[in-house]
């Protein structure tokens, strides 16, 4: 899908990635991540080719948002929880409230030790992203892929969603792919 694609993106740039289906937006993105490795060429962070750090090391470093968020059986505590199991509450506590949506799952019932039940059934395909951002929030990684994070959300969810992902965005080098507008506007380059 990709060939002979140079792309250089500064520390702490937001880069929209737009596009048809198809066009290797998504693939771009999962050589950053280091899904897989490219056939040819080399994919770099910091000079360093991506197939001499260890995974641990890159993953502990950047954090991709997919397209649907996906729960897990246990409480939102829990599935935040994920990206740093050994964080306290508070710590979990502070990560939504950095990208302002601690109040929104604190005013459950059963606040943040609501069940999500499994792959989340109880939540809106936004509360689910939601979710998935303050996990991203929690792992606090200098690079953010944000996968079409908007693409399925009601224009109302979607407005909560975007507030998040610009809190979250703010200071870290972020990779947005997107198939509307208002998502791509706020980058730094298209």
């Amino acid at each position: 899908v990709l060939h002979d694609v140079d792309l250089r993106i500064e520390r702490g740039e937001r880069l929209a990635l737009v596009g048809p289906t198809g066009a290797g937006k998504s693939t771009l993105a999962k050589l950053i991540a280091r899904f897989y490795d490219p056939t040819g060429g080399a994919v770099t962070i910091g000079g360093t080719d991506l197939r001499d750090a260890s995974l641990a090391s890159l993953r502990s470093e950047l954090a991709v948002v997919p397209q649907e968020g996906f729960l897990f059986n246990g409480s939102i505590l829990d599935n935040v929880r994920l990206a740093r199991p050994d964080a306290s509450d508070e710590e979990v506590h502070a990560a939504m409230g950095r990208i302002g949506i601690l109040d929104r799952f604190a005013a459950l019932p059963d606040g943040l030790d609501t069940e999500v039940r499994e792959r989340g059934s109880r939540f809106s395909a936004g509360e689910k992203q939601l979710v998935s951002l303050a996990r991203a929030a929690l792992a606090d990684p200098r690079i953010l892929i944000l996968d079409e994070a908007t693409s399925s959300l009601d224009p109302g969810t979607e407005a909560v969603v975007e507030h998040a992902m610009e809190r979250l965005s703010t200071g870290r080098t972020t990779i947005v792919i997107a198939h509307r507008l208002t998502t791509a506007a706020r980058a730094d380059r298209v």
